[in-house]
């Protein structure tokens, strides 16, 4: 068949039982090593010079097929699981960048990004942060030193859209990759790679997985960015690979050599995990949608929501994200107190720090995930003391709003 919808080709593609019983998942590896019948294929398989596995830090099974599925649905050339959300987003810049060099990245970043910026700095990368995403505020910032544009498709928790064509476009005519982090927009709203993006990057901790009980990331390369050696000179050895030079870079250097792989155990649940991916951001993004729309009519809360018409960004999430706006919702309160108050007055919904999970989640982000930031980091990312966000579940929405409704009353 030459067309398959989302779900369709999330269950099918790139999928192929087990070889050695049938399985219909990949089964659970869970072992350090792999055994050959002679020292030259084990060599051979430690060069790179035949197919196999030989060391679970370097490859393994399990790790293998949910990394396979990922690629696929994002389609991509390849991708490489790591051990969590952050370790992505690390490797994926560690892998092209060196000291001296400088990134431009969008002020909108989860704070656990900004932090790792600052973590960059100790070690010569300077980033250059933009408050918005656009061609306008990055040109000026381009100069002999940029190496890459990083920036998270959907904000989290700022909820800024990128216009990936434009951002790209600009980018390509620096010889500059644009790498973007789409956990919160996921495969099932967006494509990055078909509107410019040339590396991908998802805490599949979160959407990916779906139910809250894996930590994992993971690296996709769209293999359309033409590497300047020059001006990438960490991948002369790997340019004989063409256009897995990037990738090959990644597996063989410091990917592999950090040891930041993702366990087999969790690969498993990720890839149980992801096959109802198409299911759950549905319904979620639906839910996320009336439930903006009942904050908007409410009194004592301010929202913000990028598929709501009152929304900047409502046009181009109907032009890039199939008119759906993610499952993140933030609301302000008014302060501090009140969003405490608010929070403690759920009932469904779970104070937690996480997103992506089936039940919705609130947290009050300025006490927690942005801790280490400084007011002019956290108010650039969207987020001040009376700031809440909302990962919207799977939940019946009568209820959902029967619970925020009950609590801002309580206001």
């Amino acid at each position: 068949m030459d067309h398959l919808d989302f779900n369709t080709r999330l269950l099918h593609d790139n999928f192929v039982p087990d070889k050695t019983t049938g399985a219909t998942l990949t089964p659970i590896y869970q072992v350090s090593a792999f055994a050959r019948e002679s020292a030259e294929e084990l060599e051979r398989v430690f060069n790179n010079k035949a197919p196999g596995f030989a060391y679970t830090r370097i490859s393994n099974p399990t790790v293998s097929a949910f990394e396979n599925r990922v690629n696929a649905l994002e389609k991509g050339l390849g991708a490489v699981a790591c051990s969590s959300g952050m370790a992505a987003v690390s490797m994926s810049l560690m892998n092209i960048l060196r000291s001296g060099d400088e990134v431009i990245a969008s002020s909108g970043l989860f704070g656990g990004t900004i932090d790792l910026f600052g973590d960059l700095a100790d070690f010569g990368i300077t980033t250059c942060f933009v408050e918005h995403t656009t061609p306008e505020e990055i040109e000026p910032l381009i100069n002999e030193k940029t190496r890459v544009i990083f920036a998270e498709l959907i904000g989290n928790p700022g909820l800024e859209v990128v216009d990936i064509s434009a951002v790209a476009e600009l980018a390509h005519s620096r010889g500059i990759p644009l790498i973007l982090d789409s956990t919160t927009a996921t495969p099932y709203l967006i494509n990055p790679f078909e509107f410019g993006a040339d590396i991908v990057v998802h805490s599949s901790s979160k959407y990916i997985n779906g139910g809250g009980n894996s930590i994992s990331g993971i690296i996709v390369d769209s293999g359309n960015f033409k590497w300047d050696t020059q001006k990438f000179p960490g991948l002369v050895e790997y340019k004989k690979y063409g256009k897995l030079a990037y990738l090959a870079k990644l597996r063989n250097g410091i990917w592999r050599n950090i040891g930041g792989c993702l366990a087999p155990m969790n690969a498993f649940m990720n890839s149980v995990g992801l096959e109802t991916l198409g299911l759950r951001m549905e319904r979620s993004c639906e839910n996320a949608l009336k439930l903006a729309e009942f904050f908007e009519a409410s009194n004592g809360v301010e929202v913000n929501y990028p598929a709501l018409k009152s929304s900047k960004y409502f046009d181009l999430c109907n032009r890039q994200l199939k008119g759906k706006g993610g499952a993140i919702i933030t609301i302000r309160a008014g302060s501090r107190e009140r969003a405490f108050k608010l929070i403690n007055a759920l009932k469904l919904a779970v104070n937690a720090t996480n997103i992506g999970d089936v039940r919705t989640l609130v947290i009050h982000p300025s006490s927690t995930i942005y801790t280490h930031s400084t007011e002019a980091q956290k108010h650039s990312a969207g987020v001040f003391d009376d700031t809440i966000r909302i990962s919207v579940g799977i939940e019946d929405i009568n209820d959902l709003i029967g619970d925020f409704d009950q609590a801002i009353k309580s206001l």
